[in-house]
This record gives C-alpha cells, sequence and structure tokens, in this order.
C-alpha cells in the first residue's frame, strides 16, 4: 500500500501544478506558464512508472515509447525554462528545436524499432532484459535503451551546468521574476537549480542501475519517489510565487539615428530614464523595502527587460544594484546627520530589508565591513569639517 501512494504521489504533484500553473497571457508570466507545460513531462513519465512498477504489466506496453521520449525531453525542457528566466522572452519551436532534435530523432527510432518487434517478444523483454536474445528486433531495442540511456545521463549533466551558467551571468534576470530581489543574491533561481540537482542525482543513479534491478528494491523506490516528489513539488512552488513582468503593451522604441554613439539614450530611452530618476531622486521610491521592479514596469509602462537594458547602459548596473546605490546615498546621508540609530535603524529608514541586507550591499559596494565603513564615513565628515573651519575663521576676521 506504501509502494503505491509513493509511486501515485509524483503524479498527483505534477497534475496539481501543471493545472495551477497554467493561465491567461496577461496575469501570468511566460516562464510560469511554461513550466505548467513542463509539468506534463514528467507526469507522463511517472504515470509511465506507476504502470512498470506497480506492476501492470498488460498495460506498461502502450506506455513505453511515449516515457522513453518523456524522459529525453524533460531535462532539456527545463533548460528552455531557465532560459525564459534569463535570456528568451518567449518559448518558440524555432528558436529552440535544437533543445528537441536529438531526443525526437531517437525517439523516431526506438518508436520504429518497436513497431517491428513482435509483441510477444517487446512485452517480454520489458521485464527481463535477457529474454529472446537472439532476435534481431530485441537487440536493436536494447542498443537504442542504451542510447537513450548515455543520452539522458548527458542531458542530465548539461542541463545542470547550463542552468548553473544562466544564473551566474543573468541571475538577476531571473531573480526579478521574484519580489524579493534587493539583495541580489538569486536564491530564487538558485534554489530552482538545486531541485532540479538533487533530482537529477536520484534519477542518474536509477538510470545507471537500471529499472529491473529497481522493480525488486522496495526500498530504494520509496526512497527516490520521495526525493521526486518533494523536488517537483518545490519546483511548482516556485513557479507559482513568479510574478508577471511584462505587461500587454511594450513602449514602441524609436530607430536610433545615424549619429548615436555607442552607450548614448535616443530621445525615447532618454525620456524613459528621466522618468525612473524622477522617481528615484524626486520621490524617493528605493525607500520602499520591497522595491521590485514590477512597481518601475507598471508606473513607467513599459516591460521589465527594457528598463534592465536602460540601467545597464547607461550605468552599467543591474536593477538591483541601481536601487542600492541610492539607498547606500541615503544610508550615508542618515548616518551622519544620526550616527546614534541602531543598524535596525538605520536598515528601516534608507529602505534595506533587513541589517543583513544592508551590510552585504556595503560590502559589495565598498568591500568594507558595516563597522569599517562607519568609520571611514566619520573620518571623511571631521575631514571636511577641519577643511572648513580656516575658511569660515577668515570670513570672520574679514568681516570684524
Amino acid at each position: 500500500m506504501i509502494k503505491i501512494i509513493l509511486l501515485l504521489s509524483p503524479i498527483f504533484v505534477t497534475l496539481f501544478w501543471s493545472i495551477t500553473l497554467a493561465g491567461n497571457n496577461k496575469k501570468y508570466s511566460t516562464p510560469r506558464r511554461f513550466l505548467g507545460r513542463f509539468m506534463l513531462f514528467p507526469l507522463i513519465i511517472y504515470i509511465a512508472h506507476f504502470l512498470y512498477f506497480a506492476p501492470l504489466p498488460d498495460i506498461y506496453p502502450y506506455f513505453d515509447v511515449i516515457l522513453q521520449y518523456a524522459s529525453l525531453l524533460v531535462f532539456p525542457i527545463y533548460y528552455i525554462y531557465f532560459r525564459l528566466l534569463t535570456v528568451d522572452e518567449k518559448f518558440s519551436l524555432r528558436a529552440h528545436f535544437r533543445f528537441l532534435a536529438l531526443p525526437t530523432l531517437i525517439f523516431i527510432v526506438y518508436g520504429i524499432g518497436v513497431l517491428f518487434t513482435p509483441t510477444n517478444e517487446f512485452r517480454a523483454w520489458l521485464y527481463d532484459g535477457n529474454a529472446f536474445p537472439d532476435s534481431p528486433h530485441i537487440k536493436f531495442l536494447s542498443f537504442m535503451r542504451i542510447i537513450i540511456r548515455v543520452t539522458y545521463l548527458a542531458q542530465v549533466l548539461l542541463s545542470v551546468t547550463g542552468n548553473y551558467l544562466l544564473i551566474k551571468k543573468y541571475g538577476d534576470k531571473a531573480e526579478q521574476f521574484y519580489s524579493d530581489i534587493q539583495d541580489g543574491r538569486y536564491n530564487n533561481a538558485k534554489m530552482l537549480n538545486y531541485s532540479i540537482i538533487f533530482m537529477s542525482i536520484a534519477a542518474f543513479t536509477f538510470t545507471a542501475l537500471g529499472r529491473q534491478f529497481l522493480i525488486s528494491q522496495d526500498v530504494v523506490i520509496y526512497l527516490g519517489w520521495t526525493v521526486f516528489t518533494s523536488m517537483l513539488y518545490i519546483i511548482g512552488y516556485m513557479g507559482v510565487s513568479q510574478k508577471a513582468i511584462n505587461p500587454t503593451f511594450d513602449l514602441e522604441i524609436e530607430p536610433e539615428t545615424e549619429n548615436k554613439q555607442e552607450g548614448e539614450l535616443n530621445s525615447s530611452e532618454s525620456k524613459v530614464m528621466n522618468q525612473i530618476l524622477e522617481l528615484f531622486e524626486c520621490q524617493k521610491i528605493y525607500l520602499k523595502s520591497q522595491l521590485n521592479i514590477l512597481e518601475i514596469v507598471a508606473i513607467v509602462g513599459t516591460n521589465r527587460s527594457y528598463i534592465s537594458s536602460l540601467i545597464n547602459q547607461e550605468y552599467n548596473q543591474n536593477f538591483c544594484s541601481f536601487v542600492n546605490t541610492f539607498r547606500l546615498e541615503e544610508l550615508k546621508r542618515v548616518y551622519v546627520q544620526n550616527p546614534d540609530l541602531s543598524n535596525e535603524k538605520l536598515a528601516e529608514n534608507c529602505g534595506f530589508g533587513s541589517v543583513n541586507s544592508m551590510k552585504r550591499s556595503i560590502f559589495a559596494n565598498s568591500g568594507l565591513s558595516i563597522i569599517d565603513w562607519k568609520k571611514q564615513i566619520q573620518s571623511t565628515t571631521e575631514e571636511i569639517k577641519l577643511d572648513s573651519t580656516p575658511q569660515l575663521r577668515k570670513k570672520q576676521s574679514v568681516v570684524g
């Protein structure tokens, strides 16, 4: 009974998230909706696994070919999901088919092999790899299974590595789909990859052992399916936490003039940048501790990618760094005027979500601890006072 429940648990989780993550284009982000489609592939995989390990040998053979295809697609599709979080605006079969081409080719060849294999041989071979050893059809299917297994293991490694590289280079973009981005530590994006890493380790191990070994090892199945269910739940939960970044309208960008220099903003870009600076310099929107690029998007009336691009082009910073630059200037001003304020009050008054967030921003900007930073500010302030004192006395003597 426990085995049946555990075999069914990832089916319920993936079905739940595939429905929950689906939604219309206006309300939900592109990555979130794509993740809902991604969940359909592990759903197919675990339905087939349930039929195999339950076992239901009369039904499973009808699912074997599609199981192999779904298994080969799941990690490339998860990599595409990370690309949507970082570098790609939307999914396009034309643009992303290169990640799906090899699994599709292997699926077609394996499927043709199954079609030409006698049914009795195929059914026996699925549960006993040594059945019909002299059959040319079984030899071909056994060879294809080796190809599938090697390809699957390679895709696990490539997907995890590719996701890591995307986070390393574009983690700020991925983090903008979440509300807590002020620290710039990319925790949400990292959690998504950590989850798939744990799943990958389990999948890698089980694939190397083979299903015929696992069918008699209930304890291993208990452990593995618990990991799969937990990680799929975390991935789905992280997906449902994403916000819609791009509204249904985009700012029309004027074509660049021929005389525009590299790094120079055109009139349309300058207008948007001035709106952003108005929010930060005059309205001090950065004092909101939970400030998100979504709020800037909503006020300015453009999209996340455009704002990020402008800030990067003009200041060579990502959104998180741009916000924290204003917060640090505010912190310097507040501390000079009120040196006795506690760290908690300083963080609260200057828009940082926590003292730790403030400390990290100080270190990222200056390489100093908060104690050394305060000493530096005090020293600089005293030097300014000393430099201005003789001038003041000279003016007083002239007046006298």
